[in-house]
């Protein structure tokens, strides 16, 4: 069941939305060679803590063990931290954080480079980030979920990249995750109607190879098939009266 949110509710998660957004930016700030994904992890966990009223809300959903997900290269989403796993030149490293502050969940993510990175590898996490843009841009009043679907896949396919296969956005607030899901392809006009109150996670996932993905034997990160890099961007978005509204900028 599709939960709309209220205006103080939509202001609740702004509140979460900010910190989270901080902590994006924090964490991709500290990205650098010789860092390891388990130093970022205790970093945002520690900063996200030092809000009163926030707390990590990946750390034990479903079981997950870190407090945010470090995608890196091939690896396109749900990435676990670990102080063994050190970043190298070159590398581009998928940052996903999700706070949940007064019972409120957001969900936020970017792809950013360790130091110097492919041409191919620049071009990819530019290309993700206008698909989310794009995405954003056609989530308002009146139009449906296809509508956010066709923009980003418009984006992806003039680039010639695949979007992840299987993988989507969805539904954030009183839960990490709400129906409906949001697709990142869709036809005009097709699939559930956006309305003021409702609030969702937009995550184009774009791979520089093949669509197909697989999970490792973790049973949480999820890589591309053919071992080519992808790129993640995110943002918890309301729809609003007046449009989209972002509640994960910092």
């Amino acid at each position: 069941m599709i939960q709309l949110k209220s205006p103080r509710e939509i202001e609740i998660m702004a509140r979460g939305g900010r910190i989270l957004g901080e902590a994006l930016r924090l964490v991709a700030a500290r990205t650098a060679p010789g860092v390891t994904t388990g130093d970022l992890d205790d970093l945002a966990d520690d900063f996200i803590r030092s809000h009163e009223g926030a707390v990590p809300a990946f750390k034990g959903l479903y079981g997950f063990p870190g407090s945010i997900c470090l995608s890196i290269n091939q690896e396109i989403v749900h990435g676990i931290p670990s102080p063994k796993r050190e970043l190298r030149e070159g590398d581009i490293l998928s940052i996903d954080v999700g706070v949940k502050y007064q019972g409120y969940y957001t969900d936020g993510a970017v792809t950013v480079p360790v130091g110097a990175v492919p041409k191919e590898s620049e071009r990819l996490l530019a290309v993700t980030q206008e698909a989310l843009s794009a995405g954003i841009s056609a989530a308002t009043p009146g139009n449906h979920l296809g509508d956010i679907g066709a923009a980003i896949s418009a984006v992806v396919s003039r680039a010639h990249l695949s979007l992840a296969k299987d993988l989507v956005g969805h539904g954030v607030g009183l839960e990490p995750h709400e129906e409906p899901q949001v697709p990142n392809e869709g036809k005009p006009k097709r699939g559930t109607q956006l309305v003021p109150g409702l609030t969702i996670a937009i995550e184009p996932m774009v791979n520089l190879g093949v669509a197909a993905t697989r999970t490792l034997s973790d049973r949480w990160t999820v890589v591309t098939a053919d071992g080519k890099r992808s790129a993640h961007f995110e943002h918890t978005v309301a729809i609003t009266g007046e449009g989209p509204r972002i509640l994960t900028a910092a």
